[in-house]
């Protein structure tokens, strides 16, 4: 069940950090070079950076990052997130919305009873 007064000071977080990111962009002259595919480009670029810091770990290791580390992830995350947030705006896109309608379809496309405890991907239906 979802806490609806928790999900309004989230909401309204998400708001504020989205206008806050217009803001920055603005006052810099960089929406010019914000397009939705500059934005997606750099989106991937960030997701790669993150990634670096778990490439060569074990699952063990991975899990247990030094602070120093898991700072820098912390920072990866964030241009990840920034850049998530910020195509999202540029699209119209409500995150939220769209994180909702696709924990619904996982829901339809993984059924517990077919799924648990697997970890391979089941195939798509057929269109």
């Amino acid at each position: 069940m979802i806490d609806d007064s928790r999900l309004g000071s989230q909401l309204d977080a998400l708001t504020a950090l989205k206008q806050r990111l217009r803001e920055f962009a603005q006052a810099r002259d960089w929406d010019q070079f914000h397009a939705p595919k500059n934005l997606a480009v750099a989106l991937s670029v960030e997701a790669a950076e993150l990634v670096e810091h778990f490439q060569w770990l074990t699952e063990q290791q991975s899990t247990s990052l030094s602070p120093e580390t898991r700072q820098q992830v912390a920072l990866e995350m964030a241009d990840v997130f920034i850049y998530l947030l910020r195509l999202a705006d540029k699209l119209d896109v409500d995150l939220i919305s769209a994180a909702w309608c696709k924990i619904d379809l996982n829901e339809k496309k993984y059924p517990v009873d077919e799924v648990r405890g697997k970890a391979s991907k089941r195939s798509r239906a057929p269109a």
